[in-house]
C-alpha cells in the first residue's frame, strides 16, 4: 500500500563541507509539484535538485549536477520509501570538497530517504467512483453513514424527489455501502459504479 506525507517535512545534513536542505511535501498533480519546486528553490544554492512522483508520472531533475547523480536517485528513494504522491527537493551548497558521483548520489538518495522517513506518512488509499439516488428524507440518514464507511462525497444533484450523490469509496468497502443503501432506501436504490 503506497503512502503520501501528512505535510511538509524536512531534513538537514552536511557532507564534507557542502550543505544540504532537502524538503519533501504531499501533492496531488504534476502542476502542484512543480509550483512547490519554484516556490522552494533558492536561487543563491549551487544546485536545486528535485523529483516527485503521481501515480505513474514522475519527473526528476539533476539541475547541473553530473547525470543520473541526484535527480534519478531522488526518484528512487521515493520508490524505496513505498510513496506516492510527493514532491522531494534537495538545495545543495557546495563546499569545496569534491564527493564523486557515488557520494553524490549517496549524499542525495540519502537525504531524500531520511526526510520521508521522518515525516508523518499517510496510507492512500483507492477508491472506486459510484453514484446512487436517495429521496430528500433518506439523505441524512445516508449522509450521517458515509465516515463510518470511509466513503467521500464527491457532489450531489438535487431533483424534485431527493439527490443522487456522486461518492468515492475504497473498493472493499462498497457491499457495506450497498447494504447500507439497500437498508435505508428499502431496495428501492441500488450503486452504480463508474
Amino acid at each position: 500500500m503506497p503512502f503520501s506525507l501528512a505535510q511538509p517535512c524536512e531534513y538537514r545534513e552536511e557532507i564534507k563541507k557542502s550543505r544540504f536542505l532537502t524538503l519533501a511535501a504531499p501533492i496531488t498533480s504534476a502542476a502542484e509539484a512543480q509550483a512547490f519546486i519554484e516556490r522552494h528553490s533558492d536561487l543563491a544554492a549551487t544546485h536545486n535538485c528535485w523529483a516527485w512522483k503521481v501515480g505513474q508520472q514522475y519527473r526528476f531533475s539533476d539541475d547541473g549536477e553530473p547525470g543520473g547523480t541526484a535527480g534519478r536517485p531522488i526518484l528512487a528513494a521515493i520508490e524505496g520509501q513505498d510513496c506516492d504522491q510527493v514532491v522531494v527537493l534537495v538545495i545543495r551548497w557546495y563546499g569545496g570538497i569534491q564527493l564523486g558521483t557515488g557520494g553524490l548520489a549517496r549524499a542525495y538518495g540519502g537525504g531524500a530517504s531520511k526526510c520521508l522517513q521522518a515525516g508523518e506518512r499517510v496510507e492512500l488509499v483507492s477508491r472506486v467512483q459510484c453514484s446512487c439516488h436517495c429521496l430528500f428524507a433518506e439523505l441524512p440518514i445516508l449522509k450521517a453513514r458515509l465516515g463510518e464507511l470511509e466513503a467521500v462525497l464527491e457532489g450531489e444533484q438535487y431533483d424534485a424527489d431527493g439527490a443522487t450523490l456522486q461518492l468515492a469509496i475504497p473498493e472493499a468497502r462498497l457491499p457495506d455501502l450497498q447494504k447500507n443503501l439497500g437498508d435505508i432506501t428499502r431496495g428501492r436504490s441500488v450503486l452504480h459504479k463508474f
